[in-house]
């Protein structure tokens, strides 16, 4: 079963593109300041399903007119993905869970990592970014640590943004993940929001066209209302950071 945090307010790369409005236009008639979201890849093990979630969240937020989207893969990084343990190779390929060769069709949604990236080009486009999409699965009742080695890498670069997640697994569907990264961005002085999304016991097939999460209204739904509060904070705080520096 497929299900999706779709908590409700109490009251009631490749780059995929997509705009997230800043309250204060450029001028009359200026189209509002989109928002940079940077996607993270959780998973650098060979046979993820990483991707797969990511090109499905992508072609979701490619639905709005409010959001970029910006693929950062840690095992592009070769200090951080090691393929003697067993990660992806940047250039590889890979296979999804299912056990068949990802093809996808979006490019964030493969698992060829395409060229090595450098610690300094990872850190100028987190630096860049308005706020951030975790994309991770649950290991032992937390996260892999190849994402705890993408967050420690840096420090400034999480400063006063929100950071927003998409989980999948088995029957927690990645939750025990997702509660223990709240901690870790909490220390990094970034803004996790309430809202988020979670897969339960997905693999390749969920995503493909009629698949149970592909024609799941209820988790699209989730993913908007994803969208939404990311929207908010984001533009909210990026208004505070360009007024007074975050120190």
């Amino acid at each position: 079963m497929t299900s999706a945090t779709t908590t409700t307010p109490d009251a009631a790369t490749p780059h995929a593109a997509a705009h997230l409005g800043d309250p204060r236009p450029g001028g009359v008639g200026e189209a509002p300041r989109p928002l940079t979201l940077a996607v993270l890849l959780g998973s650098v093990r060979a046979g993820r399903l990483g991707p797969t979630v990511a090109a499905w969240f992508a072609t979701l937020a490619q639905r709005r007119d409010d959001v970029r989207l910006d693929l950062v893969d840690p095992a592009a990084l070769p200090h951080i993905a090691s393929p003697a343990a067993g990660s992806v190779s940047p250039g590889d390929p890979g296979t999804n869970d299912a056990g068949t060769n990802d093809a996808g069709t979006n490019d964030v949604g493969t698992n060829d990592v395409g060229t090595p990236a450098t610690r300094e080009t990872v850190g100028r486009r987190l630096a860049a970014a308005d706020g951030f999409v975790v994309v991770t699965p649950e290991y032992n009742h937390s996260y892999p640590a190849a994402l705890k080695h993408l967050i420690d890498d840096y420090r400034q670069e999480w400063y006063a943004k929100p950071v927003g997640f998409v989980s999948y697994g088995g029957v927690s569907g990645g939750l025990r993940a997702v509660e223990h990264l709240r901690a870790v961005f909490a220390e990094q002085h970034a803004v996790t929001v309430r809202d988020s999304v979670s897969l339960h016991g997905v693999s390749a097939a969920d995503f493909a066209d009629g698949g149970r999460v592909a024609a799941d209204g209820g988790t699209a739904a989730a993913v908007d209302l994803l969208l939404d509060r990311m929207s908010w904070w984001g533009r909210a705080l990026r208004v505070a950071r360009d007024s007074e520096p975050y120190a």
